[in-house]
């Protein structure tokens, strides 16, 4: 599967951004998405889950209550809306696919390009 981001930008400290992700070459809703991030000089981490339905989400505690990830299987995209939004959010998020949700925040089998950012203070 092919997985396109975009939606990253500069943003002020409490701002929003949503991200969102195409995937195109195999059925949306054989995969769970998700969404990760790699800050400079640092490993890139976990950040959101969804299941094929969507009915399943989880996140990580830095990001709990103010990030929401979502998809639209008809539009065969996921989002992640990003609110109240800190300078340490700053990093390149990419979107991820795997075909098993309780794996695709370890160990994912398809990845985007990434989309930067950046939130000043």
């Amino acid at each position: 599967v092919q997985l396109q981001a975009s939606g990253g930008g500069l943003v002020q400290a409490g701002g929003s951004l949503r991200l969102s992700c195409a995937a195109s070459g195999r059925t949306f809703t054989d995969y769970a998405m998700g969404w990760f991030r790699q800050a400079s000089g640092k490993e890139r981490e976990f950040v959101a889950r969804i299941s094929r339905g969507g009915v399943y989400t989880h996140y990580a505690d830095s990001v709990k209550g103010r990030f929401t990830i979502s998809r639209d299987n008809a539009k065969n995209t996921v989002y992640l809306q990003m609110n109240s939004l800190k300078p340490e959010d700053t990093a390149v998020y990419y979107c991820a696919a795997k075909d098993e949700f309780a794996a695709i925040a370890t160990r994912p089998d398809y990845w985007g390009q990434g989309t930067q950012v950046t939130v000043s203070s």
